[in-house]
């Protein structure tokens, strides 16, 4: 009778398996979430691998280019360019001069220019800040009048006790 009642209770024989089983799953799980990590990474990888080998071969192709041209590159950069002139007949050497004094007076202005055009984009965001600035002026304005006023009301006052 005692060997009968000390066999193990099938409920707890069916938990401990069912542990068991929950423990494979999550290791499972564990595994699967792994693999698809590597798998992940390694597709990324050879994304961006194929990214940077394109570039790589656009680059190449435009140094095959430059290399074709390569002598036609050479007598260019080694041809002067500031002795070439132009023929320009003598009526129109005035013409000439008055244009050049322009192109002196639009060169010195270019970076001015330059400068202006650079700040357009930010016109918005300027006059969002100066009127930020004019309201911040018009209630300094309206708080120094207000001043103002109580410090004529004191001044009446201290003329009255000194009276």
């Amino acid at each position: 009778t005692l060997d009968l009642t000390c066999r193990k209770a099938p409920c707890f024989v069916t938990f401990s398996e069912m542990e068991k089983m929950a423990n494979i799953q999550a290791e499972i799980n564990e595994v699967q979430l792994l693999v698809l990590s590597v798998t992940i990474c390694s597709t990324l990888r050879f994304y961006f691998i194929g990214k940077k080998c394109e570039i790589l071969q656009d680059m190449n192709r435009h140094l095959e280019a430059i290399l074709k041209e390569k002598a036609a590159l050479r007598r260019r950069l080694i041809k002067p360019r500031c002795q070439d002139s132009l023929p320009i007949e003598a009526t129109f050497h005035k013409y000439v001069v008055e244009l050049l004094a322009e192109a002196v007076a639009f060169i010195e202005k270019l970076e001015s220019h330059l400068q202006t055009m650079r700040s357009i984009p930010e016109i918005p965001n300027m006059m969002k800040n100066m009127d930020t600035a004019l309201t911040k002026t018009e209630v300094l304005v309206m708080e120094l009048e207000l001043l103002t006023e109580e410090i004529l009301k004191w001044r009446e006052v201290q003329k009255v006790y000194s009276s």
